[in-house]
């Protein structure tokens, strides 16, 4: 790619351009509502729905808001996942340089891609998760027993979201759950867009430093879980080394974790605010899977995660994204359009052909889905059905929102019954 005050000379993906009029917004954009998409990306949608923005890391990008685009741009092999191109566009000063050392699967391409997630989709297939129904409704019933037995006000995502997708997810890999705040706290800080490499890399290596340990133990005493299954089947027979299978347990557990974490959190909210919506679901419990489903379209709490690099020139919506610039496909974005949803804003339990991006689309489409919708519909289920007193606890005001963090959600949520 070449510099516009020099055609001849070469410039570095990401500094900013001087070939196009419209200046750079500041991105990301802040949510007025956490219920919603930002609102300014109705105005990009219909106005600018391929547009230059400038990162927290002063580098400059693109956003693609209207669903149509999202999809084509998500399934286009000429994009690329891969965190160590210039321009990848890391929303966080540590991201790229500690991505680029760790390499979470989800930020490579084929055929490295494609090789650890062949690893875990005979985990996540949609026959496996429904046989995990039962463990996860009963380890769901405990937690909420240990949330009524301390007799409130509590911290809501602490003691019941966080607690159930980090237990769900330990229970799966065969790690004990001993300390479920560690795993949230290892994600405070990878997650965070204003920590340092330094800090991600001390974040992460707490936790692969113990993931190690559990790797050693496994590779001398097999068990019944995901670790021990890994181990076996790609660590001993040499299809990986130590270091890539600690790293897609990371990026198992952290990605797996956190969403589910702010979906529960979030919906709660949304529901414990519309009773209406709270009160359909408990006369007709058979809709939680639809309602599910929409809450992930209308929270989309993943947005900003899908991140890519042009690795060609590409065209969307009449605007041509340079070869090597970075792009992000917005998946609030889509799921906000009106193009392909009628009323966008309002949640319906019961709209029909939802086929909404909420996991991204394309080859990196998130494996854990199907674990992702069980954990939900049995946590959402299960409170609604146990504890109809379920209430804010303080104001609305209180309610401690993320902004600043790679997945959209709460801090904190104050909650008495």
């Amino acid at each position: 790619m070449t510099s516009p005050e020099n055609p001849t000379a070469p410039r570095t993906p990401g500094e900013p351009r001087t070939d196009t009029a419209a200046p750079p917004r500041d991105f990301p954009l802040r949510r007025g509502c956490p219920f919603a998409a930002p609102a300014e990306y109705d105005a990009l949608r219909t106005h600018e729905p391929v547009a230059r923005v400038t990162l927290p890391t002063k580098r400059e990008a693109w956003v693609v808001t209207r669903y149509d685009d999202v999809r084509e741009l998500l399934s286009d092999p000429r994009v690329s996942a891969d965190i160590r191109r210039p321009g990848f566009p890391a929303l966080g000063e540590g991201e790229q340089e500690a991505g680029a050392r760790f390499r979470p699967f989800i930020r490579t391409d084929a055929p490295e891609h494609t090789k650890y997630r062949r690893m875990l989709l005979p985990v996540f297939t949609v026959r496996r998760v429904r046989a995990m129904r039962a463990a996860v409704q009963t380890r769901v019933d405990e937690i909420l027993d240990d949330m009524l037995a301390a007799d409130g006000p509590a911290d809501f995502v602490s003691a019941y979201a966080n607690a159930v997708s980090t237990s769900v997810i330990c229970e799966l890999l065969g790690i004990p759950r001993e300390n479920l705040e560690f795993f949230r706290d290892v994600t405070r800080v990878s997650g965070s867009r204003h920590s340092t490499a330094e800090q991600v890399s001390e974040a992460l290596g707490g936790l692969f430093g113990l993931l190690a340990e559990l790797v050693g133990r496994r590779r001398e005493e097999p068990r019944d879980d995901l670790i021990s299954k890994l181990v076996t089947e790609q660590l001993v027979p040499g299809h990986v080394t130590t270091d890539q299978l600690l790293s897609t347990l990371g990026i198992t557990i952290n990605a797996g974790r956190e969403t589910t974490t702010s979906m529960i959190a979030l919906s709660t909210l949304l529901l414990l605010e519309r009773p209406e919506l709270r009160e359909e679901l408990r006369r007709d419990p058979s809709l939680m899977p639809a309602a599910v489903d929409e809450l992930l379209r209308v929270l989309s709490v993943a947005d900003s995660i899908p991140l890519r690099v042009a690795a060609e020139d590409i065209e969307l919506s009449g605007r041509t994204i340079p070869a090597d610039d970075g792009v992000i496909a917005l998946l609030a974005g889509a799921n906000h359009d009106p193009e392909q949803f009628d009323e966008p804003e309002r949640v319906d339990f019961h709209r029909a052909d939802n086929h909404h991006v909420a996991f991204g689309y394309g080859v990196h489409q998130c494996v854990g889905q199907h674990l992702a919708r069980l954990e939900l519909e049995i946590a959402l289920e299960t409170l609604l059905r146990r504890v109809p007193t379920l209430r804010l606890a303080g104001d609305r005001e209180d309610v401690v929102v993320k902004h600043d963090s790679a997945t959209f959600g709460l801090e904190e949520l104050r909650v008495a019954w």
